[in-house]
C-alpha cells in the first residue's frame, strides 16, 4: 500500500504536506485569496516553510484544498511583500535574507520595538504587567530547550507588543514578525545567548512596570541591537561552514 501511494505521488508529481498545514480552516467571511495568505504568512513565521524552499501553486491549492486561482493571488501578495520571489516555475521560493536586508530589517525592528515598549510603560494595565512577568518565568523554566525558548520569546514581545495599544503600531510590527521568519535559525544556538535575553527581557520588564518610558524603549532598543550582533554571527558562522 505504502509503496502504491508513493507511486501515486510520483505520478502527480506531488510534494508532501509541510507540517502544520493540516486541519487549517477559513475564518467566517474569509476570502479564499486572504485565506491563503494568512496561511502563507503563518507558515513562514513559524518556520513551517524555511527560507529558500520552493512553492507550486499546484500543490499549495492541494493542501488548503482550493483552487489555484485565489492561491495565485496569494503568492503575488506575499511578493510584494517580499516574503516569496517569484519563479520560472510557475510557483514561487520563499525568500531569503542577505546581511544587509537583515541590516535594514533590524533598524526598523529597533525603532518599533523602543516605541512598543515606550507605549507599554505609559499604557499597560496592571494585569498586562502581570502576565508579561509570567511570560519570562517560563523562560529560566525552559533554559534547556531552545525550540521552547523560541516560542516563550515570540510571546513577550507580542505580549508587549499588545501592552502599547497602539494599533498602529501593531501592524507595523507584525509585517516585521513576518519577514523575521525568513531567518533561518534562532540565536537561542549561540553560547551565553539565552541568558543574555533572558536578562534583557526583564531589564525591559522592570522598566515598564515603573512606568519609565524612556527607560523602557532605551533597553528595548539596546535588546534588538544586541540581537542583530547575534543573528550576523549566526551567518557569519553558517556562511563558513558551507
Amino acid at each position: 500500500m505504502a509503496v502504491q501511494t508513493q507511486k501515486r505521488r510520483f505520478q502527480k508529481n506531488e510534494r508532501p504536506k509541510p507540517e502544520g498545514l493540516e486541519g487549517v480552516a477559513r475564518n467566517p467571511g474569509e476570502a479564499l485569496g486572504d485565506f491563503a495568505a494568512r496561511i502563507l504568512r503563518e507558515a513562514i513565521r513559524t518556520g513551517k516553510l524555511r527560507p529558500g524552499g520552493h512553492l507550486r501553486e499546484a500543490d499549495f491549492a492541494d493542501w488548503l484544498g482550493i483552487s489555484r486561482t485565489p492561491v495565485r493571488e496569494a503568492f503575488h501578495t506575499m511578493i510584494s511583500e517580499g516574503l516569496l520571489v517569484a519563479g520560472p516555475w510557475n510557483g514561487a521560493k520563499v525568500a531569503e535574507l542577505d546581511n544587509q536586508q537583515l541590516v535594514e530589517l533590524y533598524a526598523v525592528r529597533e525603532v518599533l520595538e523602543g516605541a512598543a515598549a515606550s507605549f507599554a510603560a505609559m499604557h499597560a494595565s496592571r494585569a498586562e504587567i502581570e502576565n508579561l512577568f509570567r511570560i519570562a518565568e517560563q523562560e529560566a523554566a525552559s533554559a534547556d530547550d531552545p525550540d521552547r525558548l523560541v516560542q516563550i520569546n515570540s510571546d513577550l514581545h507580542s505580549a508587549i507588543y499588545e501592552a502599547s495599544h497602539n494599533r498602529y503600531l501593531l501592524r507595523s510590527l507584525h509585517s516585521v514578525v513576518d519577514t523575521l521568519g525568513l531567518v533561518r535559525h534562532s540565536s537561542f544556538v549561540l553560547k551565553g545567548s539565552i541568558e543574555q535575553a533572558r536578562q534583557e527581557h526583564l531589564g525591559i520588564l522592570e522598566a515598564i512596570r515603573a512606568g519609565d518610558a524612556a527607560l523602557a524603549g532605551q533597553r528595548a532598543r539596546e535588546h534588538v541591537g544586541n540581537a542583530l550582533v547575534l543573528r550576523l554571527e549566526l551567518q557569519r558562522m553558517s556562511s563558513s561552514s558551507k
